[in-house]
C-alpha cells in the first residue's frame, strides 16, 4: 500500500451563521466521514486541525491547536475561512480566543494564518464578499478574505467558494482539485476567483424556465408558470451551476421549487438593485441565444 500524504486544515469561522458548514456536513458523495476519514483522492488525506463546530476540544487546547499548525506546517497547510471579517473599532465586533491573556480578533486570525498557508478557501459569501453581514450599512465593518488580502498584501493563493450557503460539492470539488492537480492554474478561476466548474455559466443558461424568457411568457404571481425574471429573479446575472446539480442530493433548486434566483453566490447580495422581488433594472441582460425585448423576439447579430 503506497503512503497517504496527509495534508493539515484549519477550518476558522468569524462572522457566520454557521450554515456553510452545515452545509458541507451533509455532503453526501463523499459523505462526511469520507472527507475527514478517508482519502478524499487516492493517496491524499485532509487532516483536519481545528473546527468551530465539530472539534472536540475547546478553549486554550484548541487555540493552540491552531497556532501549533500554522508554526509548525507552514506553507504546507489549508486554510479554511467561514464568516465574514469585522474590522470597525479594532476588530473587536468578533474575537476568536486568546493570545496571553488579550482577546483575539478574528481580523488577527485571517491575516497571521493567510499568511502561512498553502491555500486559503473563503468558503460561503459571506467569507468570498461580505455577504449579508456586509450589506448596508454595515456598522461593524466587515470585510471579505479577498479585502483584506488585497490590503494587507498576502499573496497567499486564494479560492472564493461563495454561496448562502454554498453547495457541498462546490466546497468537496474544490478541496479534491487541490488535491489531485495542486493549486489552481490559469484559467481555473474567474475574475472573482471562483471555480469555473462550478461558477462558469449563468443560472440563466441552463434555467428549467429559460424557454418561457426567450418566449416572453413571465409569472405575474408566485406560483404562475413563465419565467420569473418580473418577479426579481436574478438569474439572468448570477454564476453558478444549481439547475444541473440542484440541492438536497439533487432533489430540487430555488427556481424549480417556485421562488426565483437570489443571486447568493454574488458580490452583489443582498444589495442588489432593489428588493429581492423586483424586476432587475439599470443591468445589462446577457443576450444568449434569443431573448425578449419590447415585446418581440429578438437575435443576437
Amino acid at each position: 500500500m503506497s503512503d497517504v500524504k496527509e495534508i493539515p486544515a484549519v477550518w476558522i469561522g468569524g462572522g457566520t451563521c454557521g450554515g456553510c458548514s452545515i452545509s458541507a456536513l451533509n455532503t453526501v458523495a463523499p459523505s462526511i466521514k469520507n472527507v475527514l476519514i478517508d482519502e478524499v483522492v487516492p493517496g491524499r488525506h485532509i487532516s483536519l486541525k481545528f473546527h468551530t463546530n465539530i472539534s472536540a476540544g475547546s478553549g486554550d487546547a484548541v487555540i493552540q491547536a491552531i497556532e501549533d499548525t500554522g508554526q509548525e506546517h507552514e506553507g504546507q497547510f489549508l486554510l479554511i475561512v467561514e464568516g465574514v471579517v469585522p474590522t470597525a473599532d479594532g476588530g473587536v465586533y468578533c474575537m476568536v480566543g486568546e493570545r496571553n491573556g488579550e482577546p483575539m480578533p478574528f481580523y488577527q486570525w485571517v491575516v497571521e494564518l493567510g499568511k502561512k498557508a498553502m491555500a486559503v478557501i473563503a468558503l460561503g459569501t459571506c467569507a468570498s464578499f461580505g455577504g449579508i453581514p456586509g450589506a448596508k450599512p454595515n456598522p461593524t465593518g466587515v470585510k471579505s478574505v479577498m479585502e483584506i488580502f488585497k490590503e494587507e498584501g498576502i499573496s497567499t493563493p486564494l479560492i472564493n467558494v461563495p454561496g448562502c450557503p454554498p453547495h457541498p460539492d462546490w466546497f468537496v470539488g474544490t478541496i479534491a482539485k487541490l488535491l489531485l492537480v495542486g493549486l489552481p492554474k490559469e484559467g481555473d478561476l474567474d475574475d472573482l476567483l471562483r471555480p469555473k466548474d462550478f461558477y462558469g455559466q449563468l443560472i440563466h443558461e441552463n434555467c428549467q424556465r429559460r424557454a418561457y424568457f426567450d418566449e416572453g411568457k413571465f409569472a405575474k404571481k408566485f406560483g404562475d408558470p413563465g419565467c420569473l425574471y418580473e418577479l426579481g429573479c436574478k438569474g439572468p446575472i448570477t454564476y453558478a451551476d444549481c439547475p444541473i446539480r440542484q440541492w438536497n442530493n439533487g432533489v430540487n433548486w430555488c427556481i424549480r421549487s417556485g421562488m426565483g434566483c437570489q443571486g447568493c453566490t454574488q458580490p452583489e447580495f443582498p444589495d442588489f438593485l432593489g428588493s429581492f422581488y423586483e424586476k432587475l433594472t439599470d443591468v445589462d441582460i446577457p443576450k444568449i441565444g434569443e431573448y425578449w425585448k419590447n415585446g418581440r423576439i429578438e437575435r443576437n447579430a
